[in-house]
């Protein structure tokens, strides 16, 4: 599987350029620092105050330059939706197979629904994921700025790139509750994501609403994580601090970069999230009461010209609990082009225009191409 020397192994990963490789150092796992991961407070992006906005957007500059991730505090989002959320996600997935499997994304008209325990392999040169999930695609029907009255009002070339259906909801009425936090939850995550995006303007030196247009309809999905416990060799401390990846252990979710502009994740208390610095350390985000995580994508990458990073991470839990994350995925919509849109003064533009949903397409085509790879290794 990876390539290994004494100090280092090669992670195989799929990028908008095609598969990659990384070289991880075979270290052991440490928490990221404050200077690696910050803790931002980003209530001042909801004032009045352009300069108060102004500082905010510093802080997340630095920190996109750096890592790419950085947690949020007082980021507006009340935390009795979310607990609702959780709870609604725990009950959902703590149902017997039989009744989960009414709203598998298999009989969806789009990505839609549920999906069942060995059935997903992000990363296929790290096996089979350890998880269930169900995701749902942005539905304008459920987006403050939009709603049932605003379904008459969207152009036509962007509802050709809408997917929202009843189907998930149909399959799970005998738990309504499932939708009612769903969509209560994917409400305020719209209002956060549309709030951040303009905090992203900022941090670029742009105009405050250059990106608004761009996210009026967006290319935005909402998900929920169940990471039952891996018990595969996790009691050693070989494996829980001196993690490599390249011997076979099990992974909850397999290392990978996200593809849009950025991901909102709130995760529970036990833990799991691994970043991969620079310097190919894989570091420990370990959850902070009260905050979620921002960790930004490819296309961040791209209309930055590399200025911000899209940096790779993954999900092993060995908390021995079942664990919960929910991501919200954000990027333009995607009737739109993905456009460089700052360089740096002595760089040349490195990227051309493409639209959104040729670049989704694009990674998609690229994890497919990574696991036929991975296959024909398996098979020689």
């Amino acid at each position: 599987m990876a390539t290994e020397t004494a100090a280092t192994t090669q992670l195989r990963l799929a990028s908008p350029n095609g598969i990659i490789t990384r070289t991880v150092l075979k270290s052991p796992l440490r928490d990221a620092l404050p200077s690696e991961i910050p803790i931002i407070d980003i209530s001042p992006i909801f004032s009045p105050s352009l300069s108060e906005r102004q500082a905010v957007a510093q802080q997340v500059r630095a920190a996109a330059r750096n890592m790419g991730f950085f947690y949020i505090k007082n980021h507006g989002i009340p935390e009795d939706v979310t607990q609702d959320a959780y709870e609604a996600c725990l009950a959902f997935f703590r149902q017997d197979m039989e009744t989960k499997m009414r709203a598998t994304y298999e009989n969806a008209r789009w990505d839609n629904g549920y999906r069942a325990p060995d059935t997903q392999r992000l990363n296929p040169y790290e096996g089979i994921d350890v998880r269930e999930s169900f995701s749902y695609l942005y539905d304008p029907r459920y987006d403050p700025t939009v709603g049932e009255d605003g379904i008459k009002d969207i152009p036509e070339e962007v509802k050709q790139h809408l997917h929202n259906e009843d189907y998930p909801w149909e399959q799970t009425s005998n738990f309504p509750r499932l939708k009612e936090t769903m969509v209560r939850h994917i409400g305020e995550c719209l209002k956060l994501a549309r709030a951040l995006t303009r905090c992203f303007a900022l941090s670029l030196g742009l105009e405050e609403g250059m990106f608004d247009e761009k996210v009026r309809y967006p290319d935005a999905s909402y998900g929920l994580n169940y990471y039952p416990p891996i018990t595969q060799k996790a009691t050693t401390t070989v494996l829980q601090d001196h993690d490599d990846g390249g011997d076979g252990e099990r992974v909850s979710i397999g290392s990978h970069t996200d593809f849009q502009l950025f991901t909102i994740l709130w995760q529970d208390s036990h833990g799991g999230l691994q970043v991969l610095n620079k310097q190919g350390q894989w570091l420990r985000a370990r959850p902070v009461d009260g905050t979620l995580v921002v960790n930004l994508g490819d296309c961040m990458q791209r209309i930055t010209n590399d200025a911000y990073v899209s940096t790779v991470h993954r999900a092993r839990n060995y908390s021995g609990s079942e664990r919960v994350s929910i991501p919200f995925f954000w990027g333009f919509g995607l009737h739109e082009t993905c456009s460089v849109v700052v360089v740096a003064e002595g760089e040349e533009r490195k990227y051309e225009d493409v639209k959104c949903d040729d670049w989704v397409r694009r990674r998609i085509e690229g994890m497919l191409e990574l696991g036929k790879l991975e296959e024909s290794v398996e098979e020689s």
